[in-house]
């Protein structure tokens, strides 16, 4: 076994990195076992080094990340600070200067991952990210090697424990947005700010990772469509409860048919009772893949919280520091296939559309006249009303969301459609 040990560079300390350093120093025998060598933790970058950090000694801690990753004796930098600058700066730097690097910024990565995949392979170094897009999850490494050698076609999943645990309240209790929200954020499910959650940013970032992994396409962040989950309400549980779904926020993506191209969205959908992902519940995520020979795979778990992303990090350390003793870099940025990533209007799914109109004769033929014109096909209609208003749900066969939104646009102008009161993508069947 190797005596020198690996030396690491830890870049924050917040809720993942303090979870980090504390693993690393309570399970340093089983590392140095797993790995073939100590694993010692040279520096921690923060912004406040006034606050007081259990079980990291003072002399650690700096203010100075810049010098600290460009320190020669550094063998792996772990970056824990998330958004986009100073860590770009910071992983550049640091593999420049002979360190590789696990990472858990999710936003950086789906921005400039082909950059600084280019730089690590320039350089002959590591850029592990599994914790990036679910946590403790496994999912990054199968995707990359286990099925390395299938074709992957669809992954679909549930990648923000924030955003699962409103829509199972809602669900569950009948409750209305806000108040799920409110009881999320009381419970530390939620940030005080939780825009990124809600509004679909953060699961879009981690679609476009696993999209470029498992098509082996570089998929950006400006490529995936986005819809937040602010405007479910508690009428679209229950019409989804007619239909035998749940709704869920989903990140969706997919290789066409044919292989000419792939798409990648997130947005809140229905799915049925019956699928695997209707089943996840409060924080948790889970990713549903696709594939032509290991068929159907569901990798599930917490998928967020200190813990569980620290869990993720270290399986990245150990892995790091076993190719640095071996001389070895594991595998990088895959996209050969650069196929185009197709914008949202070709993507083709089913639609729950309810509409709020005059109660009064022909108005179902009058909806019926424009779904024909824009070639979406009806598969039910449900009927509701009284005293002169009614309620209309559409739910259509497959069709193409160009075509549902001509359709969209053309039932706003009938003068007896009083107004599109809600539109849901109906996915999993």
């Amino acid at each position: 076994m190797r005596t020198r040990p690996l030396k690491v560079a830890l870049l924050g300390c917040g809720v993942v990195g303090s979870e980090v350093a504390r693993i690393m120093t309570t399970h340093a025998d089983d590392l140095t076992a797993r790995i073939g060598a100590p694993v010692e933790l040279a520096g921690v970058a923060v912004r406040r080094p006034d606050r007081v950090r259990e079980g990291i000694a003072p002399e650690l801690v700096t203010t100075d990340a810049t010098a600290l990753v460009k320190r020669g004796d550094i063998d792996v930098v772990v970056e824990v600070i998330g958004g986009i600058e100073p860590a770009r700066s910071l992983i550049t730097t640091a593999i420049e200067h002979g360190a590789s690097v696990v990472s858990a910024n999710k936003a950086l990565l789906a921005q400039d991952g082909a950059a600084l995949h280019a730089v690590a392979e320039q350089h002959g170094k590591d850029l592990y990210y599994e914790a990036a897009v679910a946590g403790a999850i496994p999912l990054i490494r199968p995707l990359r090697e286990s099925l390395a050698g299938d074709k992957i076609n669809r992954v679909m999943g549930i990648v923000n424990g924030t955003t699962n645990f409103i829509l199972d309240k809602m669900d569950s209790t009948g409750a209305g947005y806000q108040e799920a929200l409110d009881e999320a954020t009381a419970l530390g499910y939620a940030e005080a700010d939780p825009t990124a959650d809600v509004e679909g940013f953060d699961a879009a970032a981690k679609a476009a990772i696993l999209a470029g992994i498992a098509f082996h396409t570089r998929v950006r962040l400006d490529d995936v469509y986005r819809e937040g989950m602010t405007e479910v309400t508690a009428a679209d549980f229950a019409s989804a409860k007619e239909m035998g779904c749940t709704i869920k926020l989903l990140a969706i993506c997919e290789r066409a048919e044919d292989g000419a191209f792939v798409t990648a969205r997130v947005h809140p959908a229905m799915i049925p009772l019956s699928h695997p992902l209707a089943s996840v519940r409060g924080a948790y995520n889970a990713v549903f893949v696709e594939s032509d020979a290991a068929g159907q795979l569901m990798f599930y778990g917490p998928g967020a919280g200190g813990s569980p992303t620290a869990s993720a990090v270290l399986g990245d350390l150990v892995a790091v520091c076993r190719n640095r003793i071996g001389g070895a870099t594991g595998p990088g940025e895959s996209a050969y296939a650069a196929l185009p990533v197709s914008p949202m209007g070709d993507v083709v799914t089913r639609y729950h559309i309810s509409l709020d109109v005059a109660d009064k004769p022909g108005v179902l033929a009058q909806v019926a006249t424009v779904f024909a014109e824009h070639g979406v096909s009806i598969d039910t209609v449900r009927q509701s009303g009284k005293d002169g208003e009614a309620s209309l749900v559409v739910v259509t066969h497959r069709a193409s969301d160009a075509a549902l939104t001509g359709t969209v646009e053309a039932l706003r102008k009938l003068d007896t459609v009083r107004g599109v009161a809600s539109i849901m993508r109906v996915e999993g069947e």
